[in-house]
């Protein structure tokens, strides 16, 4: 493994990188509350402007243009703006149910199937961590891909009362 690959890309790819690892690291403080109110709320804030911003920013990213400068990967980006305005307003509308819901599948889509196809040989975090070895990538995928199916075949996110 090495980040050279990180360090060498475009300023926009490194400040994606960046944005989506924090997403990564805090989503689960924010989607599994387990009764910190006040933590999952001001946590949750966070976690969503690193989403948005990791969506934003995805879309200075061209290294695989299909139409108009996007590629099937941009798909999330917009599935991430949709997920968060509808959370968003779930929330404000006090249907705590349906905000969940956004927000988990926002984690899940959004963050580890996004991310999953990030290990594609050729793209940047292929090459941090398979550089002699990209096609470790489609393992990689497949294994993660596993990891997703099981959890959700297992009911996900379970239900767990937010109190104060």
């Amino acid at each position: 493994m090495t980040l050279d690959p990180l360090f060498a890309a475009p300023p926009v790819v490194q400040f994606h990188v960046a944005v989506a690892m924090i997403s990564l690291l805090i989503g689960p403080i924010a989607i599994f509350p387990r009764r910190r109110k006040r933590l999952h709320k001001t946590v949750g804030y966070f976690w969503v402007l690193a989403m948005v911003a990791t969506a934003l920013s995805s879309f200075f990213i061209h290294s695989f243009d299909v139409l108009w400068g996007l590629s099937p990967i941009h798909f999330f980006a917009f599935l991430t703006l949709y997920s968060v305005t509808m959370g968003i307003w779930h929330i404000t509308q006090g249907n705590v149910a349906a905000h969940r819901n956004h927000m988990v599948g926002l984690y899940g889509q959004g963050l580890l199937i996004a991310g999953l196809a990030n290990f594609l040989p050729g793209r940047t975090t292929n090459r941090v961590f398979f550089e002699s070895s990209p096609e470790l990538g489609y393992v990689m995928i497949a294994l993660g891909g596993i990891c997703i199916v099981t959890w959700m075949s297992r009911g996900g996110v379970r239900r767990t009362p937010v109190a104060a």
